[in-house]
């Protein structure tokens, strides 16, 4: 029968005839009903839920577990809708309990689980549940100093550390001591700094307290120099939400800063990670203001050739990305040659256009290249052959030693898993390198090298 339309008085009144390991039994139940891949049917169980999320008093009262079996089940749920009731539920729970929810979650969920992650997202996405956590929290430390906190299962969970910014009155010099506590020499999980950031993120969405958060940023910047992608991701989130709600002046100097924390991140193995990392480089080019961007060009021409390389990324949106952010580049620089090229999609003129561009930095050019001669992705392997074929022209004359060095980087890419590659390295160390210099009376010999 469809539970939903039952009375509104009809779950108190059946609830009095069952014992509290029963009201939690139909619970369970229904949870396992929705993680298991054999009924066909869900809509009982998540009509049940919904009865039992309109009364939690009556039917949530054994919450470790009820949050053990939506750990066993959250992963078995692929459908959408299913799992938003499921996500629901979490929410509702940790409303109503958010210490026993957190306690129950830290005990059974290690570090790197990947259920119990997910469930912390859901915990902590939701600004108003996590607000309940934290206060929760707050109220159990208040009067403690933030750094003299004792160690117990919750502290894996960043919670104490996290809990006095739920406070109303909790300011930018209270943000600066809590990245004090968290830059402390000790070792903390995988989870626990996942989950900081994660809360981070949350708070950093809500304008009043995103800029007293303006001293955190060089710490998390930090974390963008190593580390898990996930939590470098959710600092990149952090940053972004508080240069939103900064001035541009007061944004303009840090993004000074950030561009270069950047650069690493374009190469990193996660698409997702170069594309979020290569949008928000564009973003940072068009916050500087005018005093900063003398600083700003000598920092942005470190990013050409990776963002060139990175036009010929196999992930479309990274592709896109890239274009985008060297045009932002082309019109900071003030090249139009550069910014017509980007625009009208003469990719392999790019690679022309930057050494014509500046001549002095070939052999910059060629050392940053050679990186790209190992990415995963054969078309950039592929633009990188090509490029270091075109730069190594100008240093005939200047550096053996140089040529030498490019010549022993080239020889393994004949063997490359890829003909294309393999055989254009091959056609790069005879016909380029080796041949002797001919002096290019214009741009054509380039622009025939780039074909």
């Amino acid at each position: 029968c469809d539970m939903s339309s039952l009375p509104s008085f009809f779950p108190q009144k059946f609830a009095e005839y069952l014992r509290p390991s029963e009201r939690t039994d139909i619970v369970l139940v229904a949870v396992e009903a929705l993680g298991d891949s054999g009924i066909f049917d869900k809509e009982v169980a998540r009509n049940v839920l919904h009865v039992v999320m309109r009364h939690p008093d009556f039917w949530l009262a054994d919450v470790p577990k009820i949050m053990s079996c939506i750990h066993r089940n959250l992963e078995c749920i692929d459908m959408e809708s299913v799992r938003q009731s499921v996500e629901s539920l979490l929410v509702l729970l940790t409303n109503q309990s958010p210490t026993q929810v957190v306690i129950s979650l830290v005990k059974f969920s290690p570090p790197g689980d990947s259920a119990g992650v997910a469930m912390w997202e859901v915990m902590l996405s939701v600004p108003q549940t996590l607000e309940r956590i934290l206060k929760e929290f707050l109220s159990k430390v208040q009067g403690m100093k933030l750094g003299s906190l004792s160690t117990s299962a919750t502290e894996d969970a960043c919670i104490p550390h996290s809990a006095p910014m739920a406070s109303s009155d909790f300011q930018s010099e209270d943000f600066a001591e809590l990245s004090r506590v968290e830059s402390s020499p000790r070792h903390p999980s995988l989870l626990t700094v996942f989950l900081f950031f994660r809360g981070l993120v949350t708070l950093s969405e809500r304008p009043d307290t995103a800029r007293k958060m303006q001293v955190l940023l060089p710490h998390v910047m930090e974390v963008l120099q190593d580390g898990n992608t996930a939590v470098k991701m959710k600092a990149l989130e952090v940053i972004r939400n508080v240069m939103g709600h900064l001035k541009r002046k007061e944004a303009s100097s840090i993004a000074v800063q950030l561009v270069e924390k950047l650069l690493p991140l374009f190469d990193d193995e996660s698409s997702q990670m170069r594309e979020l990392s290569i949008s928000f480089f564009r973003d940072m080019l068009e916050t500087v203001v005018r005093s900063d961007k003398k600083r700003m060009k000598k920092k942005v021409r470190r990013g050409l050739l990776p963002l060139f390389f990175h036009k010929h990324d196999e992930t479309d949106s990274v592709a896109r990305a890239s274009g985008e952010a060297l045009l932002a580049a082309a019109e900071l620089l003030k090249w139009k040659e550069l910014k017509h090229l980007v625009q009208t999609e003469q990719t392999w003129r790019i690679g022309e256009r930057l050494l014509l561009q500046d001549r002095s930095r070939a052999e910059e050019y060629c050392h940053q290249s050679l990186p790209y001669l190992k990415d995963a992705q054969a078309s950039l392997r592929e633009a990188a052959v090509r490029f270091i074929g075109l730069a190594a022209r100008p240093l005939r004359d200047q550096s053996k030693e140089k040529l030498s060095e490019l010549c022993s980087a080239l020889q393994p890419m004949e063997r490359d898993s890829n003909a294309s590659v393999a055989s254009l390295a091959a056609q790069t160390i005879i016909i380029i390198l080796s041949s002797p210099r001919v002096q290019p009376r214009s741009g054509s010999t380039l622009r025939a090298l780039c074909c």
